[in-house]
């Protein structure tokens, strides 16, 4: 009888419903908002712990299967919405809450590192998140021109305001310097420019904050390390041997400050000819065995593809220029596997509170 249909016969049901990712149940994660009954209807809210969630069809489906199996229901309406937990770290510089802070490092330049953080950060904001993206690249800050960004707005009363791209905040020494200009600082003034980056800028509140790290493992790294606490690292290579030395001096540098490596991203892994083909360019297979070696996960391959190229060149990134592309389609998957991993160790971390 529908009569007999209560809030409790609903979530009895969704207990039964798990996040693929986070392998609880949706009640349990607390996922499960304003279950509202009225005879043999039923209708609640699924919060996910991110909007990029890139199972959110099959969770919504899973849940939508429970409960209709429920005796006495006649339909279900269920709205998804979505939350970024914040992985605890107090960032006391900042002015406003971030919630999570990525790091996009390498061993060595002209890897696509930059780009890597560019896409990363276009698809969380696609997905509906607040996004910021930190150039923090002194040396070579490249993201005003990927980002097709040549000036920031006037300053406000209380700090710097940062431009606004795709959806994303994003600041940069790019901004503030001629582009043939070179800067030859040393620490002190690296550390100053950092701390500025983050106390002087009005960020808002933010879901993630992505920083394009430089090259190496430097003083812009150390400082970053004092200055703003990071949810964890995404270490780009290329599958050479040569970037594979380097990249695993990131990767140990990340475990020296303490940062959680989320995994290894391999880009230019391989170029498709013609005729379907794939040509290893730079070899094959090293940022896995990368990643095995130091027991990190592999989180993706990008193929070699001159349009993410003249993307960045042209102020347009590839997951913007053409979003079915190989390409973008590897770094969409790459975000959605970042965002989810930070979404783990949130809930590992409030586990152990």
């Amino acid at each position: 009888m529908t009569a007999n249909l209560t809030k409790e016969d609903v979530l009895v049901a969704l207990r039964t419903v798990m996040d693929p990712e986070l392998h609880r149940d949706l009640v349990t994660l607390n996922m499960i908002k304003d279950v509202t009954v009225s005879g043999g209807s039923v209708s609640f809210s699924i919060e996910l712990t991110t909007p990029a969630c890139p199972l959110r069809t099959k969770i919504e489906a899973d849940a939508r299967q429970a409960v209709e199996a429920v005796p006495g229901v006649e339909t279900v309406d269920i709205k998804m919405t979505a939350k970024v937990r914040s992985d605890g770290r107090e960032r006391g510089l900042l002015k406003d809450p971030v919630q999570n802070v990525i790091a996009v490092a390498s061993g060595k330049g002209g890897v696509g590192k930059s780009t890597v953080a560019v896409n990363i950060a276009i698809v969380l904001a696609q997905s509906g998140a607040a996004v910021g993206l930190l150039d923090a690249d002194i040396y070579g800050p490249n993201v005003p021109t990927m980002m097709g960004v040549k000036r920031l707005p006037p300053a406000g009363e209380n700090g710097l305001i940062p431009a606004v791209a795709y959806g994303v905040k994003l600041m940069s020494i790019g901004f503030m310097v001629k582009p043939d200009q070179p800067l030859i600082w040393r620490g002190p003034l690296l550390h100053s420019a950092i701390k500025q980056f983050l106390e002087d800028v009005e960020w808002g509140s933010l879901d993630y904050l992505v920083v394009d790290l430089p090259p190496g493992t430097g003083d812009v790294q150390l400082s970053l390390g004092q200055f703003l606490p990071v949810s964890g690292g995404v270490i780009v290579t290329l599958p050479q041997q040569v970037s594979l030395e380097d990249a695993s001096r990131g990767l140990q540098m990340f475990k020296k400050l303490d940062i959680p490596v989320l995994g290894v991203v391999e880009n230019m892994s391989y170029l498709v000819l013609p005729d379907g083909t794939e040509m290893d360019v730079f070899g094959s297979g090293g940022g896995k065995s990368l990643a095995e070696h130091a027991g990190v996960p592999f989180i993706g391959q990008i193929p070699l593809d001159p349009s993410v190229r003249i993307g960045g060149d042209e102020g347009v990134p590839i997951v913007v220029a053409d979003p079915e592309a190989a390409s973008a389609k590897a770094l969409r998957q790459i975000a959605e596997d970042v965002a989810a991993r930070l979404s783990l160790a949130t809930l590992d971390s409030e586990k152990k509170e």
